[in-house]
């Protein structure tokens, strides 16, 4: 016990507490719930990939520290990727570095590049240690609300130009986009890039859902628009895509001097980490464009499932362009606090989703919204959404 009346935890933490996703998931194990809640899979990813782990393993690759940007294997695989799916281009020696998931690379990007007092324009709702990353950064995160229009919720380029000031340093952007599911359109990353590139502004992009696009939707990277290349940190990561989220095996593509700062930071986190993981994460890049195809019409098909369920159990559903997750108005079922619907929940219907107002600064404009995650078996997705029929449906 400490003598001091000063709090334990320092004040630019002071909000955060433990995570909804800790909070939701002790509660689907405590009630036998579904849990729809937190965005990871309930399969395991590709078996040649698997294969590859183990073989790395038997082969001594990666069990002592790797070399500190990212073993050599993986950092060529990523700049093929990028070069093969975009038309990018990267130096995989000077341009290139691994982290412990998309999570580290976000954290590190802007330890580096945010000064405290500078401000971070981000697209809420967001994911949420965006506002953690920020807050320990020592910076002021400004947020630019996407609201539903027309089935989807869509950015206000007018509001996200208003946002941005003098103090503003940089861009936190996601697409697609964690919670709600948009992608971010062709005109609308032109007319983000016309702003940083006036403004003078850095851009992170989070791009972590970058082969789940579905429908009309296409993702695009903002780094491959003119007067980009040089001010975006481009991050992605293995798990969403190869369904192995546990490995923590993520990417960082930039310019020298940006990927030097994101190092700086990261080499006092964690060095390095996964050095088996990242050579099975090097073949599974190479792996054929129908694996990727494949995996975005699975992920559709359970979309449709999830969706066609919240429907008919009387939810307003914005079924996402991209992501794996559906965002869902429950004002139709006469609820408007998230919170209270989501901790209710399990013992109504007997599945676990996340209230959307905890990725708000405003939670008033998240409150009637609710995340369900569809990375699921097929089966599970089938029995949650007649749970929520029997629930709910008038």
């Amino acid at each position: 016990m400490t003598s001091s009346s000063r709090p334990l935890l320092n004040r630019r933490l002071a909000e955060f507490g433990t995570t909804i996703f800790a909070e939701m998931s002790a509660l689907a194990l405590s009630t036998g719930s579904i849990n729809l809640g937190q965005g990871f899979p309930d399969t395991d990813g590709p078996e040649e990939v698997r294969e590859a782990a183990v073989r790395a393993l038997r082969d001594g690759r990666g069990n002592q520290y790797p070399p500190g940007p990212g073993v050599p294997e993986l950092r060529a695989a990523v700049v093929a990727h990028q070069e093969r799916r975009y038309g990018l281009t990267y130096d995989p020696d000077t341009e290139v570095l691994v982290t412990a998931g998309a999570t580290e690379a976000i954290a590190a990007a802007l330890l580096a590049l945010v000064e405290p007092g500078d401000e971070v324009v981000a697209l809420e709702p967001y994911y949420d240690s965006y506002a953690a990353c920020i807050a320990m950064a020592g910076g002021t995160r400004v947020p630019v609300t996407l609201r539903p229009r027309d089935g989807a919720f869509r950015l206000d380029l007018d509001e996200l130009r208003a946002a941005v000031t003098d103090r503003t340093r940089l861009l936190l952007l996601n697409t697609p986009h964690n919670p709600t599911g948009t992608v971010l359109t062709r005109a609308e990353l032109a007319a983000i890039a016309e702003l940083a590139v006036e403004r003078d502004l850095l851009v992170v992009t989070d791009e972590v859902y970058e082969h789940l696009v579905f429908d009309d939707a296409e993702h695009i990277p903002l780094a491959s628009f003119p007067g980009m290349r040089e001010r975006t940190v481009t991050i992605s990561s293995a798990g969403k895509t190869y369904s192995f989220t546990g490995w923590k095996v993520g990417w960082v593509t930039a310019s020298p001097a940006l990927v030097t700062a994101v190092r700086s930071a990261k080499q006092y986190l964690t060095y390095v980490s996964a050095g088996p993981f990242q050579y099975a994460v090097a073949e599974a890049l190479s792996l054929p464009d129908s694996y990727f195809e494949h995996f975005r019409v699975d992920m559709l098909a359970k979309r449709n499932i999830l969706a066609t369920g919240l429907e008919e159990a009387g939810l307003t559903v914005y079924r996402p362009a991209g992501t794996y997750f559906i965002t869902a108005d429950i004002r139709p079922l006469g609820e408007t606090d998230g919170i209270a619907f989501c901790r209710t929940l399990p013992e109504r219907a007997g599945v676990v989703a996340i209230p959307t107002a905890v990725f708000y600064d405003h939670r008033e404009e998240g409150a009637p919204y609710v995340r369900f995650a569809f990375c699921k078996r097929t089966e599970v997705l089938t029995d949650a959404a007649e749970r929520l029929r029997k629930a709910f449906a008038r």
